[in-house]
């Protein structure tokens, strides 16, 4: 288990956004009048430091990898401001994209490094863990960036940026009924996510379902799944499932000879399978995925200064670990002390809609430095408007993505 301190102070700012996009995107036309009214009345005792647990590795890994680059663009954009005159660090530690790996590093997060809030996971099942495991009980907030089960919403202290996945299985739900197909064969990972999903599809779906099996995941071969699928006759084949497992299948129905009409929720969809699976193999696929407002003007000068910096384009869960870190800077800056209990209080009232919209962090911190109360500010993410709820989940958005010439196209929206 690896440890990353990652503090990102000015200087380095300037290298990671030279440009006019970045100007846009985090309003950093210099530091503006701080005052202590956040801070632990120890304006002088260093940088405020909270931790994060990503999937650095394990088969969750592209996506802990985007991760990384929208947190430490987002600690570019806090550092330039300062939260309370001070720089924020983030202590970053690996789940592996595994339970047992997260609690681990929740563990030594909270109980060696004291912090009182934590940005994390990949992963609905590790990020019920991390909660139950190590969080529940404690003042300590979580704020997950990337899980989608359904089952964290029972869990109103376990917070995300990513709205959960009821959304993606009733949207496919729809649009696999709308293809005209009444029978489906379903597949899931066999964990809190998969079979979250795949229960609210049941749920929706109002055809038959032909098979209905789990899988595990880490597997060398799934050629079994693949042939029970086959077996049982429908046309439409549904994959809720990770990048690594799914391309590993789509290898096996393409070596097969099958051609089902495939679909997936929105963990099969990445570069790693259009890498790892022949041209042609998932040609006319259709994907649930949760998205950013494309068209927002913050979204996209975050996507001009991620590919900027990157030379690639940013996915809707790098805007979710982006707007992970600006809301814990802004909890920091709006609660009375930094510690969990005070940023528990504020945590969702600085995205909620009664508060003035604003579009960036040193927007939002100017309001609070000057006076401003938490349920004054209404910070509008990179990712969407946020405004957790009661049950921690957020406002979202999803992209209908269909596979043409072996790409991701973008064919629809639905807002949830």
């Amino acid at each position: 288990m690896s440890q990353n301190t990652t503090v990102i102070d000015r200087r380095t700012l300037m290298k990671l956004t030279g440009g006019v996009g970045a100007a846009g995107l985090t309003g950093l036309a210099g530091c503006s009048a701080t005052n202590d009214s956040g801070s632990d009345g120890s304006s002088s005792s260093g940088p405020y430091e909270i931790g994060m647990v990503d999937a650095v590795t394990g088969s969750l890994s592209a996506f802990g990898q985007r991760n990384q680059r929208g947190k430490d663009l987002a600690l570019a954009a806090v550092n330039e401001v300062g939260v309370n005159g001070q720089d924020l660090n983030i202590i970053v530690e690996d789940s592996g994209s595994e339970s047992s790996g997260g609690v681990s590093a929740a563990q030594k997060l909270v109980n060696q490094d004291g912090v009182p809030f934590m940005i994390g996971t990949v992963g609905s099942g590790v990020s019920l863990s991390i909660y139950e495991s190590v969080v529940q009980g404690t003042d300590v907030v979580q704020l997950s960036q990337n899980s989608t089960g359904l089952g964290l919403t029972d869990f109103p202290g376990l917070l995300r940026m990513s709205p959960t996945g009821r959304t993606q299985s009733t949207a496919l739900a729809n649009i696999i009924a709308d293809d005209g197909y009444d029978t489906v064969a379903l597949t899931y990972v066999n964990n809190n996510y998969g079979s979250s999903l795949a229960d609210a599809f049941v749920n929706a779906w109002d055809g038959d379902i032909a098979y209905n099996n789990p899988h595990d995941q880490d597997q060398s071969s799934y050629s079994g799944v693949i042939s029970e699928m086959n077996s049982s006759e429908a046309d439409a084949w549904l994959f809720i499932t990770y990048q690594a497992e799914f391309a590993t299948m789509v290898n096996e129905i393409f070596s097969s000879g099958y051609e089902p009409q495939l679909y997936g929720a929105d963990s099969v969809s990445g570069d790693n399978v259009i890498e790892n699976t022949p041209d042609g193999s998932m040609e006319g696929m259709k994907i649930a995925v949760p998205s950013a407002p494309v068209e927002q003007e913050n979204y996209q000068n975050f996507v001009s200064t991620f590919e900027s910096e990157y030379d690639e384009s940013p996915t809707v869960w790098s805007a979710y670990a982006y707007d992970c870190v600006i809301t814990a800077a802004l909890s920091i800056q709006a609660a009375e002390e930094f510690s969990g209990a005070a940023l528990g209080e504020v945590v969702r009232d600085v995205t909620r809609p009664e508060g003035e919209e604003v579009t960036s962090y040193q927007a939002a911190h100017d309001i609070l430095a000057d006076g401003g109360g938490p349920n004054e500010v209404n910070y509008q993410g990179v990712s969407g408007p946020i405004d957790l709820d009661e049950n921690g989940d957020p406002v979202g958005f999803l992209q209908i993505q269909e596979v043409q010439n072996h790409s991701y196209e973008q064919i629809g929206f639905i807002e949830s």
